[in-house]
């Protein structure tokens, strides 16, 4: 049961940010950007190569996250400068960022597992061996430097414009604020996070694959959901805290089921079964709650 938990909240914590970074464009923007597919393997792909070529984990995760960065502009730019629909943008930028990989890499999968890794050379500096609870603490001080760092980015003027972007365009621009650039500047920021999720996965699973992006976005999407559904809506705190435990949540799901025997060739089913769910849940107790409500004032009702 332990190799669970530790898996769920390492796996979880590594593509948390990935979840910040769909919390960015989907919730906070309305964005449908669907470069994620293409960023996540492609920044994978380019920290793979770069730890290969000598570089050192933190210039190679760094790249990786510059990389997300421009892709993520790429998108931003073809949306709002050309006027191209923004699910085909990020369509667009996907299948360039496939190519790009497999241009990057030479092959479709680099292993890197001989090579010293962010986490590896951080535990070093931490005076903590390297091992599965050791991981967790070098991600969420992470995490907790990210997460600091976006939520005090969200409350300036500039966090302003681009979440009141998201809520009342037309306003925003009545209001003299070019929201062609506050929508660049998300999807930037966004896929950076996501870059930096491929870059952590990539040295977390030891390789880099093509591959690796099939699924990333639904699993994503789910969960935000799924923190949202437990947490519930409210402030910038609180919905950046809910697509972190969101995305445990989510990994520890479908580590326990891996661990109860599932094949994993289900998992995409089951990855949709808790994404329905998690839809589902919130109507679920809204009825359940006026159900209550209702059997409540029949009994008051009753007793007079």
């Amino acid at each position: 049961m332990e190799s669970v938990i530790t898996s769920g909240i390492e796996e979880g914590l590594v593509y948390g940010f990935m979840a910040l970074g769909i919390l960015m464009s989907f919730r906070m923007l309305g964005f449908p950007d669907l470069t994620v597919e293409g960023c996540f393997p492609f920044t994978a792909g380019v920290t793979a190569t770069l730890l290969v070529a000598g570089a050192s984990p933190p210039v190679a995760t760094l790249a990786a996250v510059c990389s997300g960065v421009i892709a993520g502009s790429i998108a931003g730019a073809i949306h709002t400068r050309l006027g191209i629909n923004n699910i085909l943008a990020g369509i667009l930028v996907a299948s360039a960022l496939y190519t790009a990989q497999l241009r990057t890499m030479g092959r479709p999968n680099m292993p890197i597992l001989n090579y010293e890794t962010i986490y590896s050379q951080s535990l070093g500096l931490l005076g903590l061996r390297e091992s599965h609870w050791g991981n967790i603490a070098f991600l969420f001080l992470l995490t907790l430097a990210v997460g600091g760092a976006l939520y005090w980015f969200l409350h300036t003027d500039l966090g302003l414009a681009i979440r009141a972007t998201g809520d009342n365009e037309g306003m925003v621009r009545s209001m003299g604020v070019d929201t062609r650039d506050t929508k660049m500047i998300t999807l930037a920021l966004g896929n950076g996070l996501v870059a930096l999720s491929g870059a952590l996965a990539a040295q977390q699973q030891g390789f880099a694959d093509v591959s690796m992006g099939i699924g990333t976005l639904v699993a994503a999407a789910a969960a935000v959901v799924i923190g949202e559904t437990v947490l519930g809506q409210g402030g910038v705190g609180r919905s950046l805290l809910s697509a972190v435990l969101g995305s445990i949540a989510y990994r520890g799901l479908l580590a326990f089921g891996l661990r109860l025997g599932f094949p994993a060739t289900d998992f995409k089913a089951v990855a949709a079964a808790l994404v329905l769910l998690a839809l589902v849940a919130p109507q679920l107790r809204d009825k359940w709650r006026e159900a209550a409500t209702r059997r409540s004032i029949t009994r008051g009702s009753t007793c007079e």
